[in-house]
């Protein structure tokens, strides 16, 4: 982690907001997982629900660590194909093509970032509302940190899109997050609520 933090701190394009993003999804899904743990004795979630929950925010938090790297290889591609040379035609067409991959290509962590949040949100929606109350604020912030990650991948999607070529690709993932964005909103709401009405904030 310290290792991490000190490189994403230097003045270097890689690793940056994406990989900061995939990082707060894994630490959404860490707190989630403990939760889910500390609610199995002291909650209102049958047993066989929380230890699913519990298996599947692991399997996230373990596939978002990977997304850290990921997000940084793939802005590197990025950054490679704008390297390449463009001295006759057929250079320039091959280097566009390589950049319009690379871009498509830095998606790809990102929207893991956004399906996998909204996914931490539900969970904490559920274990906000009949978890261990001893670990409420644990799950809100599980929800926080799940909420900030899914508006990073939102800005880093939108970022590559803005220099996408391809109708249908754009229509297609604008379409996704669309729908991913009225779930969140939906989520959120409900969140939000229910840590008002237990803290009063």
């Amino acid at each position: 982690m310290e290792r991490f933090l000190k490189r994403l701190s230097e003045d270097t394009p890689t690793p940056g907001g994406g990989s900061a993003s995939a990082l707060a999804v894994a630490l959404s899904a860490s707190l989630i997982s403990m939760v889910a743990g500390l609610s199995i004795k002291k909650g209102k979630i049958e047993e066989k629900k929380l230890r699913r929950i519990k298996r599947e925010s692991l399997a996230i938090q373990k596939r978002l660590v990977k997304a850290i790297n990921e997000d940084e290889e793939a802005y590197n591609e990025v950054i490679k194909a704008f390297r390449l040379p463009k001295n006759s035609e057929k250079e320039h067409l091959y280097r566009i093509m390589k950049i319009q991959k690379a871009y498509k290509k830095a998606i790809v962590p990102p929207m893991l970032v956004c399906k996998n949040s909204i996914k931490l949100l539900d969970y904490s929606k559920i274990l906000i509302s009949h978890g261990n109350p001893n670990a409420i604020s644990d799950a809100g912030v599980s929800a926080l940190l799940a909420d900030a990650a899914f508006r990073g991948g939102l800005l880093n999607i939108g970022a590559n899109l803005s220099s996408l070529k391809d109708k249908n690709f754009l229509k297609r993932t604008k379409i996704l997050i669309g729908k991913l964005e009225k779930k969140r909103d939906l989520l959120m709401e409900k969140i939000l609520d229910s840590l008002v009405k237990v803290f009063n904030i």
